[in-house]
């Protein structure tokens, strides 16, 4: 059961709340209650105007110590809650919430105690002692949601605020690498279609060895052709040209 929004009027301070304040201050709102609980018990025994008296002082110490918690615990608030998960968010805001209510539930004590000291009837005080015992319960209530807080959250833990901030700073890296992957792996698949697009026309005609064969063919062919042309002419002109002579007869001596 969520409890319905409820906004208290800012006040503003004449003097700056210091940080970390409100854990000390939860220590009075807690004890407090606690204390008057068991001494009104003993006076339903007892019937001591003194012990009535002192219960009725405590009251109006744990009324100034729930709105010193309240105001303690909304500057703390504030300072812890940007550093935050969404779900410790979502908690701190049930724990303000929460703790507004307290705070004026303890006034709601306060009137019933002055009450009962008025009106001497067991029906006003038994009113009294069913209020006190449902605030002391919230107040018990408050203080183990607290808790969790500072241990389960980390709230205005200094350690644990640095720890969540490095490991935000490290979701961001990590987030930045998985999209500059998932961008190169991209264009690789890209880059393989293109060279396919450009290889198609090529493919389209397809390169034949018989021309060249050919051509070298004929080369060769036309270099021996040559080459067995110029031997020939080396050789006539290394012939040597046989000149005939005339030979003389020799003349027989007639006597």
């Amino acid at each position: 059961m969520e409890l319905p929004a409820i906004k208290i009027p800012q006040i503003e301070l004449p003097f700056d709340i210091p940080l970390l304040m409100h854990p000390p201050v939860d220590h009075f709102i807690i004890a407090l209650p606690v204390i008057i609980l068991l001494l009104e018990f003993i006076n339903l025994f007892a019937k001591k105007r003194a012990i009535g008296a002192v219960s009725f002082f405590l009251l109006i110490l744990t009324v100034v110590a729930a709105v010193a918690a309240y105001l303690t615990g909304s500057v703390d608030g504030k300072e812890a809650f940007p550093l935050l998960s969404e779900a410790a968010q979502t908690e701190v805001k049930e724990h303000k919430l929460f703790g507004t209510y307290l705070m004026l539930a303890s006034a709601i004590v306060l009137v019933f105690k002055l009450l009962s000291a008025m009106i001497s009837r067991g029906l006003m005080k038994a009113l009294y002692l069913l209020v006190l015992i449902l605030f002391v319960a919230g107040i018990l209530k408050q203080g183990k949601e607290g808790g969790e807080l500072v241990y389960k959250y980390g709230v205005n833990v200094e350690k644990v605020q640095e720890l969540d901030s490095e490991l935000f700073d490290v979701k961001e890296e990590l987030e930045e690498l998985q999209e500059e992957n998932e961008s190169a792996e991209a264009e690789e698949k890209e880059a393989p279609a293109a060279t396919e697009t450009k290889e198609t026309p090529a493919e389209a005609t397809p390169v034949t060895t018989t021309a060249p064969v050919e051509a070298v063919a004929e080369s060769v062919k036309t270099e021996v052709k040559e080459s067995a042309e110029a031997v020939a002419e080396k050789v006539e002109e290394a012939k040597v040209e046989v000149i005939p002579q005339e030979v003389e007869k020799p003349q027989i001596a007639t006597h």
